[in-house]
């Protein structure tokens, strides 16, 4: 094959700069499609599976009422709002015209990896529903893609272990890329007032970190005064922290911090939580500052603190140089750890969020196809919601006419016996037996008869057979 050198991109002069270009494609390019896949995807298995643990009941109580379940189902409903939040975010810098190669790296990683997550969370809540593969099922093609994502564009172990950190050493660094180009252009005045001022910068995050951990960043400025007013400075100090670490890592192990990859690794997991937290409060800012999306707020946030700090502190107690780490866990640490996951309570309220329609709950699943039609499992979910919810105060009367706890099953058959005994109209045994369909619909599994899953013998085309013949 010829093919003429004006054919390269940009013409004879960029050859040889075809990785230069592909890479800074890549910094583009990550950061929209798996990131939004993966999100998109997740707020779809938000709804659904929030909607299937309202309809599907055990011990004659919904299964999104049982705290085992509600455990998975709130970290899907949080990571179906942080994933939005921050494939967003770096959306809009695209759209800037930015080509943020870090960020790109630290969407692309978290929001494939906790897509992955919240599919499995989904497969354990639907159960058998999740697994039968069929028309209905809303998951089984999701679970078996969630691996592609995780793999391409920068696998997601080299991207966290060697991208993210590495990458933003020096990229984000305010003097490390300007005393390089020193360093390489031989300029040693410059070099030694970058030098300089980059001590300067080490000893007041020293300070900063000592003192905002003291603290607990009570003394930083915030932009607002609500209810997420202490986030803002929790980020302020684990930002200092952040800065000392990297400066330190960089000064101690030198060029054998890129070989160190676990230690390179746990700082681009404080750098990650920190943008993740970030994009969070600025969603909710964005979006006018919803009470009722603070459950939700609160979660995402105080997950990525947990973590942050875990990340730091994991980071220390393995820290090659043993007197350093020490030092360091003083003046990060000066009273010891603070963050904690998100409690028992907040995700009995976030995983509510998806069982409840709310303007909160439409938010999570905004940009998503609902509509019901034969061929969209989600949107038929939805309606399933609805009749469900619309059943269920006519159920319970009934139940107290009786005296009786029935069990939410077979409405079609209680609709006709309550509607003869003159406890209930023609509008409402409609609303029951509508109910009784979409509630069947969306718990049953697809079957089939044997003669469809039976080998069936494979005709060959007319001309292989002559060819075979031959």
């Amino acid at each position: 094959m010829f093919v003429p050198i004006d054919y390269i991109i940009g013409g004879p002069k960029m050859a040889g700069q075809g990785w230069r270009m592909l890479v800074e494609c890549l910094s583009v390019g990550r950061g929209i499609t798996l990131p939004s896949n993966s999100t998109g995807g997740v707020k779809s298995v938000a709804m659904a599976t929030g909607a299937y643990a309202h309809i599907r009941r055990q011990f004659k109580i919904s299964i999104g009422k049982m705290e085992g379940i509600e455990e998975p189902l709130a970290r899907i409903a949080g990571n179906a709002y942080v994933m939005d939040a921050a494939a967003s975010l770096i959306t809009y810098g695209i759209m800037l015209g930015e080509k943020p190669a870090v960020l790109s790296a630290i969407v692309k990683y978290h929001c494939t990896h906790r897509g992955q997550q919240s599919i499995i969370d989904a497969m354990d809540i639907t159960g058998g529903k999740g697994i039968m593969l069929g028309e209905s099922n809303f998951l089984a093609r999701a679970y078996q893609g969630a691996p592609i994502a995780i793999t391409v564009e920068g696998a997601n172990i080299l991207t966290r272990s060697m991208m993210i950190f590495g990458q933003g050493a020096i990229r984000c660094h305010p003097y490390v890329l300007e005393e390089m180009a020193a360093a390489q252009s031989n300029d040693v005045n410059a070099f030694d007032k970058l030098l300089f001022k980059h001590i300067g910068h080490v000893g007041s995050n020293k300070v900063r970190s000592f003192w905002l951990g003291l603290t607990r960043g009570l003394t930083s400025s915030t932009p607002t005064g609500d209810a997420t007013k202490r986030y803002y400075q929790h980020l302020n100090r684990l930002s200092a922290n952040l800065a000392l670490l990297s400066d330190v890592s960089m000064a101690v192990l030198g060029g054998s911090l890129k070989r160190r990859e676990r230690i390179s690794a746990r700082l681009g997991d404080v750098l990650s939580q920190l943008y993740l937290a970030s994009a969070v409060l600025k969603r909710y800012d964005d979006e006018g500052r919803h009470e009722a999306d603070l459950p939700l707020v609160h979660w995402g946030v105080q997950d990525a603190l947990y973590k942050a700090e875990q990340a730091m502190d994991d980071l220390l107690k393995n820290f090659p140089n043993r007197l350093v780490a020490g030092l360091l866990n003083v003046v990060i640490f000066p009273t010891g750890r603070h963050y904690h996951a998100p409690s028992d309570k907040l995700d009995h309220k976030v995983a509510k969020i998806l069982q409840v329609p709310s303007a909160t709950r439409s938010r999570i699943g905004r940009g998503q196809y609902l509509t019901p039609s034969e061929h969209n499992p989600v949107g038929l979910l939805e309606e399933a919601l609805l009749d469900v919810i619309a059943a269920d105060p006519i159920h319970q009367r009934i139940c107290k006419e009786l005296g009786k706890n029935l069990p939410f099953t077979r409405l079609d058959e209680l609709a006709h016996n309550a509607l003869a005994k003159g406890l209930i109209d023609k509008d409402e045994a409609a609303i029951l037996v509508k109910a009784e369909a979409s509630r069947l619909r969306s718990i049953n599994v697809d079957d089939f008869e044997p003669e469809e899953l039976a080998t069936q013998p494979v005709k060959l085309p007319e001309k292989v057979r002559k060819v075979e013949a031959a």
